[in-house]
């Protein structure tokens, strides 16, 4: 399964929406994904969303696409 990830770069600034950034992971679950990103980013994970196919095909077409391995 593929999620996409948004998060702010840092833990120390307050959050701001124009901020938010997002990447992309195939794990078997959103518990795996918030854990590997907590373990190896010093990122602020804001939600981690489960892409369904269409989501998917769209991201793939319309978005900066990689997906990210820890």
């Amino acid at each position: 399964m593929i999620y996409k990830v948004y998060y702010q770069e840092t833990k120390i600034r307050n959050p701001k929406r124009e901020d938010t950034k997002s990447l992309y992971m195939e794990a078997d679950s959103d518990v795996i994904v918030r854990q590997l990103v907590e373990e190896n980013t010093p990122y602020n994970i804001e939600y981690v969303q489960l892409l369904d196919e269409k989501h998917l095909a769209y991201e793939q077409e319309h978005a900066d696409f990689t997906l990210t391995e820890f």
